[in-house]
């Protein structure tokens, strides 16, 4: 599986969340590879899911796969909640 953390210019927020969303996946047992990278080069790429956040959205929705909305990059429930609507993590695991 393959998930994408998506900020403006791929360097620093999607880089901690790409960190926080593997802590997350880690205690729930689950494997991935998790890359970030800029909101140009992910609109080209391929992923079984797209972690970004709400103002960047829209440039990602064209993605055959889920894209999900995640503001707080350091807020595990969110990242949890967004895993689960992405069908990554069971509801309430």
């Amino acid at each position: 599986m393959k998930i994408l953390t998506v900020c403006g210019l791929g360097m620093g927020s999607s880089l901690i969340l790409k960190m926080n969303v593997e802590s997350v996946l880690k205690q729930h047992g689950i494997q991935a590879s998790v890359e970030h990278m800029d909101v140009s080069s992910a609109a080209s790429a391929s992923a079984d899911v797209v972690i970004t956040n709400a103002e960047l959205v829209d440039n990602l929705r064209h993605m055959p796969c889920p894209v999900v909305i995640v503001n707080n990059y350091i807020d595990s429930k969110e990242i949890t909640q967004a895993l689960e609507q992405a069908g990554i993590l069971q509801q309430g695991a």
